[in-house]
């Protein structure tokens, strides 16, 4: 995996700002599939309701969808967290040793760290000087 200083994680911005907008919305309108198929009557399928098999069908293409745009972070050396929250991770370094850098959609940039092992709860403000 790539390992970025704050500076290229915030160049790389624009390009995973966008897969992340595409994962946050894709994932909602899979949530809302899973939900409708959940809603439908029981015994559904087996009295032959057509909505299953379509609902199946969508929430199956939305998950393969999902599945590239995560494929596309990979590439970039970018780790998906959460999908709902739309929360990636960039390897960085922090006092020598091995962090994540952290953003979420919405913030401006990433100014943010936590350790390997800390999670979101445990992000830390950037120091000011290493966001260039």
């Amino acid at each position: 995996m790539k390992v970025y200083t704050p500076g290229q994680a915030n160049r790389a911005l624009p390009l995973v700002r966008r897969i992340v907008e595409d994962v946050v919305r894709t994932h909602r309108r899979w949530r809302d599939v899973i939900q409708e198929l959940q809603l439908l009557p029981p015994g559904a399928r087996e009295r032959g309701d057509a909505r299953v098999p379509a609902l199946e069908r969508e929430a199956a293409g939305l998950a393969h969808e999902l599945e590239a745009f995560e494929r596309e972070l990979d590439a970039l050396g970018v780790a998906l967290k959460d999908r709902q929250m739309g929360l990636v991770d960039f390897l960085g370094e922090e006092e020598g040793r091995p962090v994540w850098l952290c953003w979420r959609l919405g913030e401006p940039a990433v100014q943010y760290w936590h350790d390997l092992d800390a999670g979101f709860a445990g992000r830390r403000p950037l120091p000011s000087e290493s966001a260039t």
